[in-house]
């Protein structure tokens, strides 16, 4: 069944099945990569377009089920959610963590979200150029990274505990600092731009088990100072917020009592930021 949405300029002819929950979709540009969609019946309404939110998924790919946490919102507030899936091991070496530091191979993370993006805009026929993001876990690895490469295209960003940090420190190099970000990524974080961007960091506070964000001599993402930004989760996010504060860059910073590490426990404290971000956008 297709669905008219002739009332909204420049807008497509949908199937049923382009909007609410939609099935996973390869990426058609890499079919290696794929994703799924909250779609808010604004788009076959007659409404408004609708903002974007990316809600980027961790080391367990659980993207289906952040997509499924934020479809109420989307709703109301009329937002579409992209869910991207980056599955285990591209390159075929079984490499689960690839993704979090956005080169992995031949392979950028962050202009396969943004393939994405651009795919579903023009399918929509909507305006996508500027979205938010959020990310938990190896999602937060992705988000402040994606941040740091990209500020032009956000209006809002969550980054949720990650496990490792990129601190805006020109000492160090990437991953752990940024005195290489040019010479690996060809241009210079614009921090002028991060400063126009919403942020909001989040971690439990009881989130403190070690196991499985201590770096270690002859680990894949080893390099000197990898710990260095702190034990654990919440002392690592706290040293991006101190970086990210000490080049003038505003956040929201949210400890959530008596919450591990659990990112679909901290879905109703992105809503909130993301309400609040939503409002003063639409007002200006």
């Amino acid at each position: 069944m297709n669905v008219d949405t002739s009332r909204r300029t420049g807008a497509p002819e949908l199937h049923v099945y382009d909007l609410g929950k939609t099935p996973i979709r390869a990426l058609s540009s890499d079919t290696r990569f794929a994703y799924c969609l909250y779609v808010p019946p604004s788009i076959s309404e007659g409404g408004a377009p609708p903002e974007l939110l990316v809600v980027q998924h961790g080391t367990g790919r659980g993207f289906t089920d952040y997509r499924d946490d934020f479809a109420a919102f989307a709703r109301w507030h009329n937002v579409m959610i992209l869910a991207p899936l980056f599955p285990v091991g591209p390159q075929g070496d079984g490499n689960r963590d690839g993704f979090k530091y956005m080169i992995e191979g031949d392979i950028r993370y962050d202009h396969v979200l943004l393939s994405m993006v651009d795919e579903v805009a023009e399918r929509y026929g909507c305006d996508f150029s500027k979205f938010a993001l959020f990310g938990y876990s190896g999602g937060g690895h992705f988000a402040h990274r994606f941040l740091m490469l990209h500020a032009d295209r956000l209006f809002a960003v969550s980054i949720g505990a990650p496990g490792s940090v990129t601190l805006l420190d020109p000492t160090r190099d990437w991953w752990v600092g940024t005195r290489n970000f040019a010479e690996i990524f060809g241009k210079e974080i614009d921090i002028e731009k991060m400063k126009q961007v919403k942020v909001q960091m989040l971690v439990g506070k009881v989130d403190l088990e070690t196991w499985e964000i201590t770096h270690k001599v002859g680990g894949k993402y080893w390099m000197p100072d990898a710990n260095h930004a702190g034990k654990v989760r919440p002392e690592r996010l706290d040293s991006l917020r101190r970086s990210f504060e000490q080049s003038g860059i505003e956040v929201r910073f949210d400890l959530i009592p008596n919450m591990g590490h659990d990112g679909r426990r901290a879905v109703g404290r992105v809503e909130e930021f993301m309400d609040r971000v939503l409002a003063e956008r639409r007002d200006a």
